[in-house]
């Protein structure tokens, strides 16, 4: 009886695959968290890049705020828009430019009244090609009065910071996602 030679190759490195955000995961209304064109809407939308400053035209982009008065919403619906309840969630995915937007309003502060203050913000996760794992960000409003008082905004180098503060433009708010490279997005960690 013979034995079996040994493998004198080594594994390789497994491989992801995909992800196939188009499927599935996308679905009628679901960057719009109120109609466009609304009573306090605007759009939120940019552009997502990777570490070459390419556009990424398969990542999927979502987002969780507060309403406009600051109240976390407690409504279920997310996946089934009606018109007429914010949920505060919403998801978009990007096109072929890598450009996403979102229908929604304003985020008012979530601890009014409370020191430090924080800011309004979105919460930001991004999914894309190449990635193990999502990413967590956030957006703040620009030249918003709370930012200076806010816990992580205040915790980061001016450079850092500047990543996470949208800008203003005809429509709302723009704010770029750049995976890696010299304007890499700042990205959370939580345990």
């Amino acid at each position: 009886m013979s034995t079996p030679a040994k493998n004198s190759q080594s594994p390789t490195p497994g491989q992801t695959i995909g992800p196939f955000f188009g499927y599935a995961l996308p679905y009628e209304g679901d960057a719009d968290l109120v109609p466009p064109g609304s009573p306090g809407s605007i759009r939120l939308h940019g552009w997502v890049y990777d570490g070459a400053g390419n556009p990424i035209p398969d990542a999927l982009i979502e987002i969780w705020q507060t309403d406009a008065e600051g109240n976390v919403p407690q409504a279920e619906g997310s996946l089934h828009r009606d018109g007429w309840t914010f949920t505060g969630w919403g998801r978009a995915a990007t096109d072929l430019n890598g450009h996403y937007t979102f229908s929604t309003v304003l985020p008012g502060a979530s601890e009014k009244g409370k020191a430090p203050s924080a800011a309004p913000s979105f919460g930001v996760t991004v999914f894309a090609r190449g990635l193990l794992d999502k990413l967590h960000t956030r957006i703040y409003l620009p030249e918003h009065a709370a930012n200076a008082g806010d816990p992580l905004l205040v915790s980061l180098s001016e450079d850092e910071r500047a990543t996470l503060v949208a800008t203003a433009d005809a429509t709302g708010l723009r704010f770029d996602i750049h995976l890696q490279g010299d304007r890499e997005t700042t990205f959370l960690t939580y345990r």
